[in-house]
């Protein structure tokens, strides 16, 4: 038996959804990605603005339901947003009511006509859970402050003396917080109580009709037991659910079939930074962001690495990883590597024909840039004239391709050559292979196509018919790409 698997041979459910296979998933940042006007008398700074980590763009959730259009334009299948409960907080994850959606957002009323839009389209919603802290304006740590000692909810958190300085940075805290952000106080899930709370509230909105979790810092609560019971009780209520944790290193711990289904794939991302960014990579900009310093890859480094992470997890799992070029987290991709939109595209390639779920973080469909956080949650800029308009033809080629494909969803993944700046690599499928090259040299090359059943392939990129006839090499433009998909 497979080690990293467990022996699911009495499951009725596969390890892992297998609709995740399939998916194109669009994460939106709620504050910052449409406005709809419907939620009024609120403070906001002039949509699109220079972003700041302490004021509100005013995106809502109707603004969502306004623009299903687009997103489904983007053959996109799934949506993940951040934070949703109530904050007091642009970015909410400093949650206040776990039950109740912010009513800036549009409250619950907007979440349950945003689930209903988006279902009837065929789009999953999935929502962020911020299960390992709270808030100073969470009920029962707010009654902490106010009882003290007396509170009855002294054993929900980790008090370590008295009284607690929730707002005063020169005297210490008494009380154990996210990363010493005071504004974030960590619960104890060992209390019952605590357990019992977070896996209703998981429950709740399963019932509600979430399609799954993104699980915020969840190896931070640092107990098996919590999260075999959380994907207990979320899969009772939906099998198909989406249990996807932020996990930004080893992950084998909590991809054992008992836990999450798949992890944010920051293992894709930076090697994608490292190849397709390699000539313009900005350093300093990359050590403030979350992906941290990103040295240059080779094509052979770069094939190796992929090659890795495919191998990295059991095959099920490998086919739900998120994979994801960026996010609310790091810089966006296309600030990251200096601005290079030839290097961005060429990753969006690779993203959407290798394994697993890609992730367009919303508007690097159109070029947005952006830096480390505030500034890579900037608003969406709604006139088309501002798009990239290549970026957003490429992304939408290759998402259609992708759907069309069983290869690109189900295949295998073979490199099949890799040197200099060059990447071929295989999508094996009974229902025919796929077959791409990436070109990532300032010149045109020629590419050697090799393993490649003869006949007639699609290159998507172009529309054009393609006529293999064995061991071909292809001409591959400069910082570019052949995407070759059987024709049908």
């Amino acid at each position: 038996m497979n080690p990293l698997r467990p022996d699911h041979s009495r499951d009725t459910h596969p390890i892992t959804p297998d609709w995740v296979a399939d998916a194109v998933f669009y994460q939106i940042f709620p504050d910052r990605f449409a406005r709809s006007g419907r939620v009024t008398g609120l403070n906001l700074q002039a949509w699109g603005d220079e972003p700041h980590f302490h004021r509100y763009m005013g995106g809502d959730l109707w603004g969502v339901i306004e623009r299903l259009d687009h997103i489904q334009s983007l053959g996109v299948t799934a949506i993940y947003f951040c934070p949703v409960f109530q904050s007091a907080s642009n970015h909410r994850y400093h949650t206040h009511d776990y039950y109740r959606v912010d009513p800036m957002l549009g409250g619950n009323e907007a979440l349950r006509a945003l689930i209903d839009a988006a279902h009837a389209r065929g789009l999953r919603v999935v929502l962020d859970g911020v299960f390992n802290h709270a808030s100073r304006g969470f009920f029962q740590f707010n009654d902490l402050l106010e009882q003290g000692e007396a509170s009855a909810y002294r054993d929900w958190f980790h008090v370590d003396g008295w009284p607690l300085q929730a707002y005063d940075d020169t005297r210490p805290a008494n009380y154990a917080a996210w990363w010493g952000n005071r504004a974030l106080p960590k619960f104890n899930t060992g209390n019952p109580a605590v357990r019992d709370f977070l896996w209703d509230v998981a429950e709740y909105w399963m019932q509600f009709g979430i399609d799954g979790w993104r699980l915020d810092v969840p190896n931070e609560i640092d107990d098996d037991s919590f999260w075999q019971e959380f994907r207990r009780r979320v899969k009772a209520v939906n099998p198909e659910a989406y249990i996807v944790g932020e996990i930004w290193g080893d992950a084998h711990r909590w991809l054992q079939g008992d836990q999450f289904d798949a992890v944010m794939n920051y293992h894709f991302t930076r090697p994608c930074l490292a190849f397709f960014g390699a000539r313009t990579l900005d350093h300093p900009m990359n050590e403030r962001s979350g992906t941290g310093r990103v040295d240059a890859m080779t094509a052979e480094a770069f094939a190796a690495r992929m090659t890795d992470v495919k191998n990295m997890y059991h095959p099920d799992i490998v086919r739900a990883q998120l994979n994801l070029l960026d996010s609310h987290d790091t810089a966006r991709f296309l600030t990251a590597v200096g601005g290079d939109s030839t290097a961005y595209r060429l990753a969006t390639v690779f993203q959407m024909t290798y394994v697993g779920a890609p992730c367009i973080y919303y508007g690097d469909e159109i070029g947005l840039p952006g830096g480390p956080d505030p500034d890579c949650r900037r608003a969406f800029p709604w006139n088309e004239q501002d798009w990239d308009q290549d970026t957003l033809a490429l992304t939408r080629a290759l998402t259609a391709a992708r759907h069309a494909t069983p290869a690109l969803t189900r295949g295998t993944f073979e490199v099949t050559h890799a040197q200099g700046e060059g990447v071929v690599f295989a999508r094996r499928h009974d229902t025919g292979s796929a077959h791409i090259a990436l070109n990532a040299a300032g010149h045109d090359m020629h590419l050697p196509f090799t393993g490649v059943a003869p006949g007639d392939y699609r290159e998507v990129l172009t529309g054009r018919t393609v006529t293999l006839t064995g061991d071909t090499p292809l001409s591959v433009p400069a910082r570019g790409a052949l995407v070759l998909v059987p024709l049908r």
